[in-house]
């Protein structure tokens, strides 16, 4: 009798999850029985639901379950169903994605916007459609894993083009690698500096204004993800660059291409963005892979995304809101004994250690009725798991009150 082997997949797989379990670093996947909100319902283990305040959404307006939107999403479904069954250059573009990508240029302050069904696929287009042999694309070390895989796959598809990286927000570095760009003979075309807006794990912010300026110095063009400012950052929470007021004098962003999600504070529903220059918006549409071989995003996203952001532009007193409440948050962790780092932001890191016990740390909280999740290794690095508490303009200072009361039980 012959002995069949497992193929090299079978057995690689069962180690590695044998392994995460073992370590306590298994993810599970929670299954929520209801809407997104400040309160939840969960479904128990025995099949059951349960009541928790969710503080580790990125719903950072409470616009998720907003009545508004929501009717928005069906009125668009009920008038264009679920779709075109085809990408946007063949038959696949509806009024309502026009109306949107018009809506997000006047919100981030762009000539042009153009949608894609997630910003990760946002960002892939981005850079293996406008870098050519001979440019070179500078990163912070922290950017989000879809720049971190767009650099990689640009060389792929463009061979030619260059990566480098400067230390998080370090601009002195990131004017000493400018300049041996500048000279590098391998550099002959556009240099592009990219960086998060918000960087989401550490809840932290880049220094626009400077690197605004190095790249007016070396000829470099900006791009800002600031999937994690859109409704937070800035007195109308247009943006990390609203922040730093970083307009000209005709009210124009000066950052050459933004990258953004529809899935976080506008929306919460899915989908992604670029906004920028026009040309840079019909090069997207000639040439961008990810929108020619693509399906576009689906009509009653469009729709309830472009309502849910004239909601914020209607109404500025809820990005006022989120920031009370993520103050008050603040000031009570820091109360019960627990070291949050500093931000403007709505993202209230509190770091553990190990990826074990972040995730422990989670799951009690969990049964304490407040749904935080512990981030670990591979999100984080080994030895910096940690506790990220997201506030929401939805919160009352009662679930601010019943998150302190569970972080003390730790």
């Amino acid at each position: 009798m012959t002995t069949r082997v497992a193929p090299a997949f079978i057995a690689r797989t069962d180690k590695i999850l044998a392994g995460l379990e073992n370590a306590g670093q298994y993810k599970h996947l929670t299954m929520l029985e209801g809407p997104m909100d400040a309160v939840v319902r969960m479904r128990q283990a025995d099949g059951s639901s349960k009541e928790v305040v969710c503080m580790c959404s990125n719903n950072y307006l409470g616009l998720a379950n907003h009545r508004e939107v929501v009717e928005a999403g069906i009125q668009g479904l009920r008038e264009y169903g679920a779709g075109t069954a085809s990408v946007r250059f063949i038959c696949g573009t509806f009024s309502p994605h026009q109306t949107l990508e018009t809506t997000i240029a006047r919100y981030m302050g762009t000539e042009a916007a153009y949608t894609f069904v997630s910003c990760w696929n946002a960002t892939e287009a981005l850079f293996p459609t406008f870098c050519e042999p001979g440019d070179v694309i500078l990163s912070d070390a922290l950017n989000h894993a879809c720049i971190i895989d767009a650099m990689r796959l640009t060389p792929v598809i463009k061979k030619g083009v260059k990566k480098a990286v400067y230390q998080h927000s370090d601009m002195d570095d990131c004017r000493a690698r400018l300049e041996a760009l500048a000279s590098d003979p391998e550099v002959t075309g556009q240099i592009w500096l990219v960086t998060d807006g918000v960087f989401s794990m550490e809840g932290d912010i880049a220094n626009l204004p400077a690197l605004r300026d190095l790249c007016d110095e070396y000829g470099a063009l900006l791009i800002v993800d600031d999937s994690h400012g859109h409704g937070v950052m800035g007195q109308t929470g247009r943006g990390t660059h609203e922040h730093y007021n970083l307009f000209d004098d005709q009210g124009v962003a000066r950052v050459d291409f933004f990258t953004g999600t529809l899935g976080k504070g506008l929306g919460g529903g899915a989908g992604g963005f670029v906004a920028g220059s026009r040309r840079g918006t019909e090069l997207l549409i000639q040439r961008g892979r990810p929108t020619l071989f693509s399906n576009a995003l689906p009509v009653t996203v469009a729709c309830s995304a472009n309502k849910a952001i004239e909601i914020l532009m209607n109404e500025p007193e809820r990005v006022q809101r989120l920031r009370d409440n993520t103050a008050l948050a603040r000031t009570r962790v820091k109360g019960a004994g627990f070291d949050v780092l500093d931000s403007p932001t709505a993202i209230c890191p509190i770091i553990v250690g190990p990826t074990a016990q972040a995730i422990a740390m989670s799951k009690r909280l969990l049964e304490l009725g407040v749904f935080v999740i512990g981030f670990g290794y591979p999100v984080v690095p080994e030895g910096t798991a940690r506790l990220r508490i997201q506030m929401s303009a939805a919160h009352t200072p009662e679930h601010i009150e019943q998150l302190v009361d569970a972080l003390k039980k730790l």
